[in-house]
C-alpha cells in the first residue's frame, strides 16, 4: 500500500515531535558539558566496514543489515549502528595525529532488519558517544557517567547500571577452550546461530536470547574468572572510578554485548519499566576496532543509546515534557485594508523572535476567534477599519480573557511586558 510506511517504521507527527526536540537539545547541552563534538557520518557505508567492524558472526551482520549494491555493483550497507562509522572517519580524516582524546558524538538514523516490537524498529534512532586514543578506565567511566547524568535529567528513575568485563584476546583464548569444552556435549541441542558461533565466537552463544539456549549455558564459565592481569586491572580501575563518583552498579558476569568488537568494558543501563527487552543504553571499551578497520592502534570507547527506547522509558516513569507554544499572537482582522495591514504587522513581530500566525482562509471574525483558541494563542491582536484609522488594535489576553487597546507604536512593548 503505498498509503502506509514500510513494516518496522514510523511517523514521527507534529503532536510528537516536540518530545524529541526536547531530549535531542537535552543531549546536545550534555555531550557539549562533557567536552564531545558532533560528527555526521553518511547514512550508508561499504558493506565491508561492518562485516569487519561489528563481526560476521554477529546477528547484525549475519541476519539485520539492509545491504545492497549500487549501480557501479559496490555492496552498500545503511548503517546498522554508529560505531564503526564514526572509527571509518576518525580514520580516514586522520583525527590520530590530533591531541588525544578525540571525543566525539552523534545523533543519528540506524537500520536493522529485525521483528518490529515494541521500542525496536527497523529505521530506529540513536544517540551515541566515542572517545579515542586513551585506555584509561578514567574515560569509560566518564562516558557511563554521561550516560547516568544524561539519563537522570531526563526524570529517569527506573534504571540500573550493569557492568562487566569481555576481557582482551590474551585472556579470551582460554575462556574460548574452556568455554567449548563446556558446551561441546550440548553442541546438537543448540540453535543453528549457536552452532555457527561455537567456533568462530563462542562467548556469543552466551548472549543468545533462546530460552532453550539459555538453559543450556547454565553453569557455563564466566570471563571474568578468566582475565589476564591487565584486564583484571582495568575492570578494577573501572570500579574504582565509579564508586569515586558514587555512581551505583552491579556486576553482570552474562553481559556480552551483540557486537563483536568489544573488549574489557561493557556495560548496560537496564529498566524493569519497558518489559523483557530491558535495555536503554549499552556500551563498552573497544581497542582492536581502530586497527581491525585499517588504521592505527588506536583504543576506543563508547556507547549508543536508543531514542525511542528512551522516549517510552520517560513515559513510563511518568515524565511530562512540556509542550511549546506554537502561536504567541494571532492576528485577526476585519476588512480588506485591516488584512493587509495584518499581514505586514505578522512579518515584523515575526522578525522580532514572535510566534505569529493570521487565518488564511477568509473566515469571518468569529471563526478566526475559534481558530486563535485552537492554536492556543496568547494573544489576539484585532485590526479593523476603525482601528486603521485610529492608529490602534484590540490586544486580546486569551488566557484572561481581558482586552485593551494599544497604539501601533506601543505594541510590541505591550506584548513583551
Amino acid at each position: 500500500m503505498l498509503t502506509n510506511v514500510p513494516k518496522g517504521t514510523k511517523d514521527i507527527m507534529p503532536e510528537q515531535v516536540y518530545k524529541w526536540h526536547y531530549i535531542e537539545n537535552k543531549w546536545k547541552e550534555f555531550c557539549e558539558k562533557y567536552g564531545f563534538r558532533e560528527i555526521r557520518t553518511p547514512m550508508f557505508e561499504h558493506t565491508e566496514l561492518f562485516q569487519r567492524g561489528i563481526g560476521d558472526t554477529t546477528d547484525v551482520v549475519q541476519k539485520e543489515m539492509y545491504t545492497f549494491n549500487d549501480y557501479a555493483n559496490r555492496s552498500i550497507t545503511l548503517k546498522p549502528e554508529g560505531t564503526s562509522p564514526a572509527v571509518r572517519a576518525f580514520i580516514e580524516h586522520k583525527l590520530y595525529a590530533e591531541v588525544q582524546p578525540i571525543k566525539l558524538y552523534y545523533d543519528i538514523p540506524c537500520f536493522r532488519y529485525e521483528k518490529p516490537q515494541s521500542g525496536r524498529l527497523r529505521q530506529f534512532h540513536q544517540f551515541g558517544i566515542e572517545t579515542f586514543g586513551t585506555p584509561n578506565m578514567m574515560a569509560d567511566a566518564e562516558i557511563i557517567a554521561m550516560g547516568y547524568d544524561f539519563l537522570k535529567s531526563l526524570g529517569v528513575s527506573d534504571l540500573a547500571l550493569e557492568i562487566n568485563s569481555v576481557g582482551c584476546p590474551t585472556c579470551r583464548a582460554n575462556h574460548r577452550k574452556a568455554l567449548k569444552e563446556f558446551l561441546a556435549p550440548k553442541y546438537e541441542q543448540l540453535c543453528e546461530t549457536c552452532k555457527s558461533r561455537y567456533d568462530k565466537n563462542p562467548m556469543r552463544i552466551l548472549d543468545c536470547k533462546s530460552p532453550a539456549d539459555q538453559e543450556l549455558v547454565k553453569g557455563a564459565p564466566m570471563m571474568l574468572d578468566y582475565l589476564c592481569n591487565d584486564c583484571k586491572e582495568s575492570f578494577e580501575e573501572l570500579k574504582a572510578n565509579l564508586d569515586a563518583m558514587e555512581i551505583p552498579y552491579t556486576i553482570n558476569p552474562k553481559i556480552v554485548r551483540g557486537l563483536d568488537y568489544y573488549t574489557k568494558t561493557a556495560f548496560e543501563f537496564v529498566t524493569n519499566s519497558l518489559g523483557a527487552q530491558g535495555t536503554v543504553c549499552g556500551g563498552g571499551r573497544y581497542d582492536n576496532l581502530v586497527e581491525e578497520v585499517g588504521g592505527p592502534p588506536i583504543p576506543g570507547v563508547g556507547f549508543g543509546m536508543g531514542k525511542e527506547r528512551l522516549l517510552m522509558l520517560m513515559e513510563a516513569n511518568g515524565v511530562v515534557i512540556p509542550e511549546p507554544a506554537c502561536c504567541d499572537i494571532f492576528i485577526a482582522v476585519m476588512g480588506e485594508k485591516a488584512k493587509l495591514y495584518g499581514q505586514k504587522l505578522q512579518r515584523e513581530l515575526r522578525q522580532k523572535g514572535l510566534k505569529v500566525q493570521m487565518d488564511n482562509l477568509q473566515r469571518n471574525i468569529k471563526g478566526q476567534f475559534k481558530y486563535a483558541d485552537r492554536l492556543n494563542a496568547k494573544y489576539t491582536i484585532v485590526i479593523g477599519e476603525n482601528e486603521l484609522v485610529e492608529g490602534t488594535v484590540t490586544l486580546k489576553d486569551m488566557t484572561k480573557s481581558e482586552q485593551r487597546t494599544v497604539k501601533f507604536e506601543d505594541l510590541y512593548e505591550e506584548i513583551t511586558k
